[in-house]
């Protein structure tokens, strides 16, 4: 009989795990690491400390939130497709914008304008490259990557510094929120709507899981992908915005560490990476994530070794816990 209990006991906790890691919300994974970092922070440092940590995530982590919403939307079109030209069009976006903007006020709708037509520009090339040339999306945008950032380089000579009203925009806060974090939380709720409400989110999601089958139904496959190239990259435009207005200034390399940032935050979050399926609040969790893991790792003074493992391990863990399922 107690054999029998404590078989029992074991099949019980069995199923409990199982249940747990099946869970149909993989985003969720991402907080629970952000939770255990951020308590990590408050036990070695203080209380005091980790609220300024939090504080800080909701300015500079909210820049993963940006670029990863992006390379969401390419991601989610289906197996193969990736923006790798994220930085570069952070590079030049910044650099149109603030030569447009000349430091006025009132040219801060115009600076805002062509960093945006940048991003059109930059989404239709790419996937032209793509659909035109047969370029595999990986290797297109990172070749088209380095002309953006040739051109970037062109025009990056003497940038005036951000108009100061932008400025004083992407410093301030709203009951002790940053704007920054407004301005990325109404993007993630208009494409919630896009996504999950639009007609243009469920031919998304048709193509991300069967091109084929969705070409059968009459979605227009390519319209769509470029589309989700079109907006990657607009939003990229818009971080740099917001980067050169917090930053004091554009520069050519403010973009380079988003490369793989904005791939991680997808993969972590939780967005199938074989597509047709997109999860915007996983974002917001991976990003927080891994903000506050490489905050907690230059905190204690871990050097660039230690900080890569680290690092590594945190991501393999929250994305096999992710998973859902056991490797067969």
């Amino acid at each position: 009989m107690k054999s029998q209990t404590s078989g029992e006991a074991i099949a019980n906790d069995d199923t409990a795990w199982a249940r747990l890691k099946g869970i149909q919300a993989p985003w969720a994974w991402s907080f629970v690491g952000t939770v255990l970092v951020w308590f990590g922070i408050v036990g070695i440092f203080g209380f005091g400390i980790a609220s300024n940590v939090a504080q800080t995530a909701l300015t500079y982590g909210v820049f993963m939130v940006l670029v990863g919403l992006g390379q969401m939307l390419v991601i989610t079109s289906g197996v193969g497709n990736i923006d790798l030209s994220v930085p570069s069009t952070i590079a030049l976006a910044g650099v149109v914008g603030m030569h447009a903007m000349g430091g006025v006020d009132g040219q801060i709708a115009l600076g805002v304008a062509a960093a945006l037509g940048v991003g059109v520009a930059v989404g239709i090339a790419n996937y032209m490259l793509i659909r035109l040339l047969r370029i595999p999306p990986i290797i297109a945008t990172l070749s088209s990557s380095f002309i953006i950032q040739s051109i970037a380089i062109t025009q990056g000579r003497q940038l005036p510094p951000p108009p100061p009203a932008l400025g004083a925009f992407a410093t301030s806060r709203l009951f002790h929120v940053p704007y920054i974090a407004l301005v990325a939380l109404a993007l993630s709720v208009a494409l919630a709507v896009l996504l999950h409400r639009a007609v243009y989110g469920r031919r998304l999601s048709a193509i991300g899981q069967n091109p084929r089958a969705a070409w059968l139904a009459g979605v227009n496959v390519h319209r769509t992908r470029c589309l989700a190239y079109v907006l990657s990259s607009m939003i990229a435009s818009l971080t740099a915005l917001l980067l050169a207005a917090t930053s004091g200034g554009a520069s050519l390399d403010m973009g380079v560490e988003y490369m793989l940032i904005s791939i991680a935050v997808v993969v972590i979050g939780g967005t199938l990476v074989t597509g047709g399926k997109a999860t915007i609040v996983g974002v917001w969790g991976a990003s927080m994530f891994l903000f506050l893991t490489n905050a907690a790792l230059n905190a204690i003074g871990a050097d660039a070794g230690v900080r890569s493992i680290v690092y590594g391990v945190l991501i393999i863990a929250v994305t096999v816990a992710a998973g859902g399922k056991t490797a067969r």
